[in-house]
């Protein structure tokens, strides 16, 4: 297992979240290969080799080959190949339901609307069928700070019960969209069925496991500095967001499924609050002595199936009240996911 994602579970168990509450049952998450799948998939098979947990882990995803042979071979996690999009038929108890299985790339997004809303809208109803019917004891569905959309003239923060403009007719709002079907969806079965529910809002959330070629800016800037490139930028760079690491998101999330009372909370590390030109210049600053530039390439008529957010900053200070701490500032945050992808580059050529 590769060192920086070992000491990413190591530290995420550490956290003082009620992890008792697995003891023995059994769990399911959709989208396991995923980057969020794979570390919530990868914290309960460590809960098992350190503490003894004996947790069954039900791993769903479309295509099995996606996840190591070191998961693929192990006694407590069963692979599912499904697709949520299709009704869920699955014997014996399933205790809790993590739904992440949800497209985040913006050139899937921009190329396949469909199969993006689909998956948020038929999926989270499939999974959340299944926890009914289940008795599950919790619910939780990876939501996002899209659902926001666009914040009013002026206003920083968004806070779990505050909302911008989504302009549904907009294709790209396919993710948006249908993040917030799956939001109500949520709340209708916790209203009339009882379900504990839970909603998490991530912010911009990268880390090991993130495809750096799947358009996002943040992959742009990786896969740059990973090649030894200088970092272009297609705009002025001054859309303000957050980032998240990964291992600091997954906590968070944990620590909603098994340590909160309410129904909605933000994940989002106010620290790691900069533009994208300023996300930039810390990326290029991780390795100086690469010498690596910074390049301004701004096209007529802007750019084609991004977010059109400019402004609107998750405040997590809900989360924060139940305990939750982000460790990683933006920088080592980026530079930890580095040192992965390089610790990969040399397995592979090993």
């Amino acid at each position: 297992m590769n060192r920086v994602f070992r000491e990413d579970l190591e530290a995420i168990i550490e956290e003082d979240i009620p992890w008792g509450k697995l003891n023995g049952r059994t769990v399911l998450i959709t989208g396991a290969s995923g980057m969020i799948g794979t570390y919530m998939l990868n914290v309960l098979t460590m809960l098992n080799e350190k503490y003894g947990y004996g947790i069954r882990v039900l791993a769903m995803l479309r295509n099995a080959s996606k996840l190591p042979e070191e998961i693929r071979g192990r006694d407590d996690v069963e692979i599912i190949s499904h697709d949520v999009t299709e009704a869920i038929a699955l014997p014996g108890d399933v205790h809790y339901v993590i739904h992440a299985a949800s497209p985040a790339s913006p050139l899937i997004m921009q190329d396949k609307p469909v199969e993006t809303i689909a998956a948020n809208t038929l999926g989270t109803y499939n999974t959340l069928k299944l926890a009914k019917e289940k008795g599950a004891e919790g619910y939780l569905f990876i939501s996002s700070r899209e659902i926001y959309g666009q914040p009013e003239e002026g206003q920083e923060f968004f806070y779990e019960d505050t909302y911008g403009f989504v302009d549904q007719l907009n294709p790209r709002s396919c993710y948006s969209e249908g993040k917030k079907a799956a939001e109500t969806m949520c709340v209708c079965y916790r209203e009339e069925y009882g379900l504990n529910a839970k909603i998490a809002r991530l912010a911009h959330t990268y880390g090991p496991g993130m495809s750096i070629y799947d358009g996002r800016v943040q992959a742009d800037f990786l896969k740059n500095v990973f090649h030894n490139e200088d970092i272009v930028l297609k705009s002025e760079g001054t859309a303000v967001r957050t980032y998240t690491y990964i291992a600091d998101a997954v906590s968070g999330l944990y620590r909603i499924l098994l340590g909160s009372e309410d129904m909605v909370y933000n994940i989002g590390n106010e620290d790691g609050k900069v533009s994208i030109r300023q996300l930039a210049e810390i990326m290029v600053d991780i390795y100086p002595e690469r010498e690596l530039k910074l390049v301004f390439d701004i096209p007529e008529g802007g750019t084609k199936g991004t977010a059109p957010y400019t402004l609107g900053i998750l405040s997590s200070e809900k989360l924060r009240k139940i305990g939750w701490s982000p460790k990683y500032p933006v920088k080592e945050g980026f530079k930890r996911t580095l040192e992965f992808l390089e610790i990969e580059e040399e397995e592979r050529h090993e």
